[in-house]
């Protein structure tokens, strides 16, 4: 008999899952600092009276943001040392077509911004629709959890996504920016190990199942035992195409967990 849960990729007829919890432990708040770039900056507009007369003039050429999707629809999850890449897909309409798409990632108040995650790239991949007046326009961010990208813990949990997209007017001032077009998840990475002893299995005997549920630390970059957390042990019959849970335990103050 071998063990499977959700987090090691292990399989067998034994299953351990943590429940899904939210990636939100800190006991400090981080000191805000950081400056988001406007719509202004990100597409290089006009200034002053002659830019605002030349929006005014093409307000219909302000484009219409229809969707954006981070990471095609999932979770960001990072650890302690890989670098986790993922795409923001900005999907924009225009009478004039779509020049240019651009997003980024904050976290904090506006007033108080104390995360960003934003693409290297100076402007989006563009791709027009079969409606030319319709692109969709991908940036692509890299999150390095060895560097200041996430340098608290505190910053798991929920992202605010800025979005903007520029017309295919030829003037840098037919845009709109939204600092709050959406919303993501940026959560810790989490590892579940099992053991089930003795081995081998044999009907009738008790089994022994221990394990430990651990999570990222950014600011050591290490594992830590996820203290209090639900895990079911489940059980699957031979045949069966599904598993049952036979019991929930918590883990314990280190991470550790251990039932029969």
């Amino acid at each position: 008999m071998r063990i499977r849960a959700t987090v090691a990729a292990v399989s067998g007829a034994l299953a351990l899952s943590a429940f899904a919890v939210p990636a939100v432990q800190a006991d400090e708040k981080p000191d805000a600092g950081v400056n988001l770039p406007s719509g202004a900056d990100v597409f290089a507009a006009g200034s002053g009276a002659s830019a605002a007369k030349a929006r005014a003039a093409r307000a219909a050429e302000v484009p219409v943001i229809k969707k954006v999707v981070v990471n095609g629809g999932k979770d960001i999850v990072v650890g302690t040392k890989s670098k986790q890449k993922f795409t923001i897909a900005i999907t924009a309409s225009s009478p004039s077509g779509i020049a240019d798409g651009f997003a980024h990632l904050w976290h904090g108040h506006i007033d108080e911004v104390d995360g960003y995650l934003g693409p290297t790239q100076e402007s989006g991949n563009c791709k027009v629709s079969a409606d030319p007046t319709t692109s969709t326009c991908t940036v692509s961010v890299t999150v390095d959890p060895r560097s200041d990208d996430l340098y608290t813990s505190s910053l798991a949990g929920t992202w605010k996504v800025a979005a903007g997209a520029l017309a295919d007017t030829g003037s840098q001032s037919d845009f709109i920016w939204n600092e709050t077009q959406g919303k993501t998840r940026v959560q810790r990475f989490s590892k579940l190990t099992v053991n089930a002893s003795p081995e081998p299995v044999k009907k009738g005997r008790t089994l022994t199942v221990t394990g430990k549920l651990t999570r990222a630390n950014w600011e050591t970059n290490t594992y830590k035992g996820y203290t209090n957390q639900p895990v079911k042990l489940q059980f699957k019959k031979k045949g069966a195409k599904s598993y049952t849970t036979v019991k929930t335990v918590k883990t314990s103050s280190t991470g550790t967990l251990k039932t029969t």
